[in-house]
């Protein structure tokens, strides 16, 4: 569990300086330039998700088990996924009505995604995991929303095409991650054996 923590307290905590240090970060782009920022900023990232991603797979190989999820729980996640899949997308698709009125649809699909996770796996590894996204999320979703109200930013309406783009892309790649990728990359097959 070590490797685990340690990369979720690197990669969450290069991803909160926005929530807890905004001036601190401020400062440090102004002192390393946007470019030096993002280096840094990537750097650490990476190296936090690769802890995370290992410390993770040694957490799957002794899993000490917390209760027995009811079946019902799975479909749930997985329509949670889906919900998760359309926000992600509709954090990159120009104009779309999702992201013109939620404003922030990757923070609310990382926590749909970390929420799917909780209910539907029942190790500590998976509440370590899937819990600290849902926490980190829940406060990043909170000073996005006070950045905005304090800047007053205002996001453009979305448009009827952009929006059915968003989730049909969405709604394909979460097939395309449900059926195939999920079980090749993370060796875990959310639909059938």
């Amino acid at each position: 569990m070590t490797m685990l923590i340690l990369g979720l307290i690197l990669f969450l905590g290069v991803h909160s300086t926005r929530i807890v240090a905004d001036g601190w970060r401020t400062a440090q782009v102004a002192r390393l330039g946007p470019n030096g920022w993002k280096g840094a900023y990537s750097v650490l990232s990476i190296v936090g998700f690769v802890l995370i991603v290992y410390g993770f797979g040694l957490a799957r190989q002794a899993p000490t088990f917390l209760w027995t999820v009811p079946t019902g729980l799975k479909h749930v996640a997985s329509l949670l996924t889906l919900v998760a899949f359309v926000l992600l997308v509709a954090a990159y698709v120009p104009r779309n009505g999702i992201k013109a009125k939620l404003h922030h649809p990757m923070i609310l699909g990382v926590k749909t995604w970390a929420l799917a996770h909780l209910v539907s796996n029942n190790t500590v590894g998976d509440m370590l995991l899937f819990g600290s996204f849902l926490l980190w999320s829940v406060f990043s979703f909170r000073a996005a929303r006070a950045r905005d109200r304090a800047a007053g930013t205002v996001y453009p309406a979305g448009t009827l095409g952009a929006t059915l783009i968003t989730v049909v892309v969405g709604l394909v790649a979460w097939a395309a991650f449900a059926f195939w990728a999920h079980g090749a990359w993370i060796g875990v097959r959310p639909f059938g054996r």
